[in-house]
């Protein structure tokens, strides 16, 4: 398992699995669910945060919370 916070720039995968406890619902609204595809767009210079696209909705998250996001790469 590979977490969104290891990913490289262009690299797809798909949700697996969430840690609910540290994963704002926010997040959880825009659509960063198990079992949606997820794309690390862009990082920042200092690597935080991440700039993702996830289905069709492009989101910014901080470096420790994809720490907590795990995927599968396709």
């Amino acid at each position: 398992m590979l977490k969104v916070a290891d990913m490289l720039v262009g690299e797809k995968g798909i949700i697996t699995e969430l840690c609910l406890e540290n994963i704002p619902l926010n997040l959880l609204e825009m659509g960063c669910l198990p079992g949606n595809e997820l794309e690390l767009v862009q990082l920042a210079p200092l690597s935080d945060p991440l700039y993702l696209r996830i289905d069709n909705t492009f989101l910014a998250i901080r470096k420790e919370t994809a720490a907590f996001i795990q995927i599968t790469k396709i």
